[in-house]
């Protein structure tokens, strides 16, 4: 990024803000996250007793525990059970086995996100251990099925969606066990491997994580032929840890396979292209080759523009990767037009909130942009908007208030403009003041920044004493000799 002057934001990364915006519910649904509803049946390989417990599917006020008392264990046996309609009685036994512990297996999953939406996590717990206690019992009766791997499978699934990653660690252990024993004819095995390697890549151990994608990959290649739609999704799965892992040259080869994929099924103009795209330019923009990037950058523009009209705010999401691409290369003054169009076309479809993280994210960047094109007044008017939008909709004495207080301070700091900057930067000192403990580090930064600014100012004794306060602040938070206290001292 070519700059000298860099905004504070609160707001999350632009990754994150574009793949809120930009992937279909369809395209998350396979591949965005571990919180997703099984879609895969787990065929039993062998006969076993395994008691998935269930709470049952009516709306209840007792607790979880109640729920569990009244529901029981669920025996799954394939054996013809009171209430089974005529046409269900003539279901084999192992189509029947199948659809039983879909049925059962979905019910659970969706019982625990259901506990944890209302906050009960406790619950969601309790319901998880007991399960985990019953498929514990058969595996310690000897049994290692496909059955009791996709029943170890979910239960990690709910316990990383309860963010208890010991747990989840703890199970993907046994559940390696289990996997590691399986043939690899086994029906839904390869599903299993991709719930397994996003598990590993969410808990960065990325090399547990590609080993799993790859032997999904290598049963879905021997089942389905190499140039099967499958394969997309555990592709996708290794081609993010390789990356993660900086393993870069790996994970473009992937990606570029995935596009060839996409095409070969979809045409080029389809909209899951956008994400191995967006990745793949990334990954060119971290290596240096800036040409590649605005290339894979320019095409999701394209895409958007033909799918759904250049007046799309999905083509305004695009404009913004294209001009983060100039900005790598130097290029501030086409940046800056392509981030205006962006904020433009953004605004104008109202395809996000005024007071969106996105929409933030472009007025610092674009602000940024025009500092550094010597235009800080028109840098300054975005940087004030943002400072309205705050005060309209999370008020004057919100945290993130003051942060827009200290980029208008930045600004006129960087004109020269100090007594200015000190008006703001005092202002947004007394809303951290209110809103933070007295030793919160977060208030050295505005203290620092009034301290230089005083001295600028030629307020020496004044511009001292807040810089004392701000280095006795950053001692006591991380200790006299770390890191941060030296980066004051220089």
């Amino acid at each position: 990024m070519v700059a000298s002057i860099v905004f504070t934001t609160a707001a999350c990364s632009f990754h994150a803000s574009y793949t809120k915006f930009c992937r279909t519910p369809a395209y998350l649904s396979k591949h965005a996250s571990y919180l997703i509803p099984l879609t895969t049946s787990y065929f039993p390989s062998q006969t076993s007793n395994v008691k998935l417990h269930i709470a049952p599917s009516e709306a209840s006020s007792r607790s979880c525990l109640s729920r569990l008392a009244a529901a029981g264990a669920v025996r799954i046996d394939g054996r013809n059970r009171k209430g089974d309609t005529p046409a269900e009685a003539l279901i084999p036994n192992d189509l029947r086995r199948m659809i039983d512990v879909e049925r059962q297996l979905d019910g659970l999953f969706s019982e625990v996100k259901s506990l944890i939406s209302l906050e009960k996590k406790n619950d969601a717990a309790d319901l998880l251990e007991a399960n985990y206690l019953a498929v514990k019992d058969q595996m310690d009766a000897g049994f290692r099925s496909i059955e009791e791997a996709a029943i170890l499978d979910v239960l990690a699934l709910g316990y990383m969606a309860l963010n208890d990653t010991r747990t989840v660690v703890s199970l993907l252990d046994l559940l390696n066990g289990v996997v590691s024993g399986l043939k690899e004819e086994e029906e839904f095995l390869d599903s299993i491997l991709v719930h397994m390697g996003n598990m590993y890549e969410k808990l960065e151990k990325f090399e547990l994580a590609v080993d799993h994608y790859r032997r999904a990959l290598e049963i879905t290649e021997k089942k389905y032929g190499v140039r099967s739609s499958l394969l997309v999704s555990p592709m996708l799965g290794m081609a993010k840890a390789l990356g993660s892992n900086k393993k870069v040259t790996e994970a473009v080869t992937t990606y570029q396979r995935v596009i060839e994929l996409l095409e070969y099924h979809k045409g080029r103009l389809c909209e899951e292209l956008v994400l191995p795209l967006f990745a793949l330019g990334k990954l060119f923009l971290s290596e240096g080759r800036v040409s590649e990037a605005e290339i894979a950058f320019e095409r999701i523009l394209n895409i958007y523009s033909r799918l759904y009209g250049e007046k799309d705010g999905r083509v305004g999401t695009a404009l913004c990767f294209l001009a983060h691409v100039k900005c790598a290369t130097g290029s501030v003054d086409e940046a800056i037009d392509l981030y205006k169009d962006a904020f433009r076309t953004l605004k104008e479809s109202k395809f996000v909130e005024l007071d969106d993280d996105l929409m933030e994210k472009i007025r610092l960047d674009l602000a940024e942009l025009l500092h550094v094109a010597g235009r800080g007044e028109e840098g300054r008017v975005l940087l004030e908007e943002c400072m309205l939008i705050t005060e309209k909709y999370q008020g004057k004495d919100h945290p993130r208030y003051a942060i827009q207080l200290i980029n208008i301070a930045t600004s006129y700091s960087q004109s020269k403009k100090f007594a200015e900057a000190e008006h703001f930067l005092r202002k947004s000192l007394q809303i951290m003041t209110k809103t933070k403990p007295p030793d919160d580090q977060s208030i050295t930064y505005p203290m620092l920044h009034l301290a230089v600014t005083l001295y600028n100012l030629n307020r020496d004794e004044e511009a001292e004493t807040f810089a004392l306060k701000a280095l006795h602040i950053r001692e006591k938070v991380f200790g006299p000799e770390s890191l941060p206290v030296g980066q004051y001292c220089l």
